[in-house]
C-alpha cells in the first residue's frame, strides 16, 4: 500500500511489516533474500511481532520461537488515510489453538500501524479473561544498513544490559556508542530514543519508544549467519535489530479487564545524497 508520505507492505500473517519506504528515501527495513513465506513460517526481517513470549517457549510443552502472534493470521479491521499517512488496525484474539498452547489465556491484541514519514507501531493488549495474565512482547525491528561494522548506536551508553552471549548477568554501563563487530545479543534496560548512525548507508535511523522497559540489540555475526537456514551467509553485514520490548523480569502482568500499550516510532534522516553509498534495506524478495 502507498500513501503520499511513504509506501509499505504488510502481511496478514503476523501483521508483519516487511517494507517501509518513506517518500524520496531508500527502504528502511531489511528482509533476508533467504527467507521463505508459508503457513506457520516466520518471515526473516521487517518487523515481526513477538507475543506472548520472547525467545523459546516458556515451558517444556514447547511452542514457536517468539510466540504464536508472528505466525498467526490477524484480522484487518480498518485501513484509512489520515492526511499524508495511511493507518491500519489489526486484531488478534485467543482461539481454540492458542488456548491449547503453553499460554492458554483469554486476550485481545489490537495493533495500529501508521505508514508515513515515520513508521508508527502501537500494540495494545487487553486481558479479556477473569484471572491475571503475564506475557512478553516485542517489535523485533530489522533495520537495513550499508555496513554494520561501520555503524554506531547511540542512546544506550549509560544503560545497564544483560549480555546474552556472555552469561545471564548485569554488565556495567558501556558509557559510549555501541559498535557491532561480531555476534551481538544484548538486553538493555530503560530504553527511550535509540539512534543508529549508518555512514555507509548515508542515514541516521531512530527508534523512539513508549511503554517499553527493554531494548534488544541483535546481530548474528558471521558464524551464526552461516548456520541459519533463512539467513544469507553475508547478510549479517546489511542489518541490525533494535527491538522494542518488555521481556524477562520486565514481562507485563495484567489483571482481569486491564490493558497496556507499547509503542515505537521509527524514522530515517538522510545524511548523504541518495545513491552515493550502498542502499539501505531491501524490498521483499522472492518470498515463495
Amino acid at each position: 500500500m502507498s500513501g503520499r508520505a511513504a509506501s509499505a507492505e504488510i502481511y496478514l500473517q503476523g501483521a508483519h511489516v516487511t517494507s517501509w519506504v518513506p517518500s524520496g528515501q531508500d527502504p528502511v527495513l531489511w528482509m533476508s533474500a533467504a527467507g521463505q513465506f508459508g503457513a506457520g513460517l516466520a518471515l526473516r526481517g521487517g518487523v515481526p511481532v513477538c507475543f506472548p513470549w520472547f525467545g523459546p517457549a516458556p515451558s517444556a510443552g514447547g511452542g514457536p520461537l517468539h510466540g504464536f502472534a508472528r505466525i498467526s493470521d490477524w484480522t484487518l479491521l480498518e485501513a484509512v488515510e489520515k492526511g499524508d499517512d495511511v493507518m491500519l488496525r489489526f486484531l488478534l484474539e485467543d482461539t481454540e489453538a492458542s488456548r491449547a498452547s503453553v499460554w492458554p489465556h483469554a486476550f485481545e491484541a489490537r495493533y495500529e500501524i501508521t505508514v508515513g514519514a515515520e513508521l508508527l507501531l502501537r500494540l495494545t493488549v487487553t486481558n479479556t479473561g477473569t484471572v491475571p495474565i503475564t506475557f512478553e512482547e516485542a517489535f523485533h525491528t530489522y533495520l537495513g544498513v550499508g555496513d554494520v561494522q561501520k555503524v554506531t548506536i547511540d542512546g544506550l551508553g549509560d544503560m545497564p544490559y544483560v549480555d546474552r552471549l556472555g552469561g545471564d548477568h548485569e554488565e556495567p554501563p558501556a558509557g559510549e556508542s555501541l559498535q557491532i563487530t561480531a555476534e551481538t545479543d544484548r538486553v538493555y534496560a530503560q530504553p527511550g530514543r535509540i539512534v543508529v548512525r549508518d555512514p555507509a548507508g548515508g542515514c541516521d535511523l531512530t527508534v523512539a519508544t513508549t511503554g517499553s522497559a527493554n531494548a534488544v540489540v541483535w546481530n548474528p555475526g558471521a558464524a551464526k549467519a552461516v548456520a541459519m537456514g533463512d539467513f544469507g551467509d553475508e547478510e549479517w553485514r546489511e542489518m541490525v535489530c533494535v527491538e522494542t520490548c518488555n521481556v524477562r523480569e520486565r514481562a507485563v502482568t495484567l489483571g482481569a479487564g486491564a490493558e497496556r500499550t507499547m509503542a515505537a516510532a521509527v524514522s530515517a534522516t538522510s545524511t548523504a545524497p541518495r545513491g552515493t553509498g550502498p542502499q539501505r534495506g531491501e524490498p521483499v524478495r522472492q518470498l515463495a
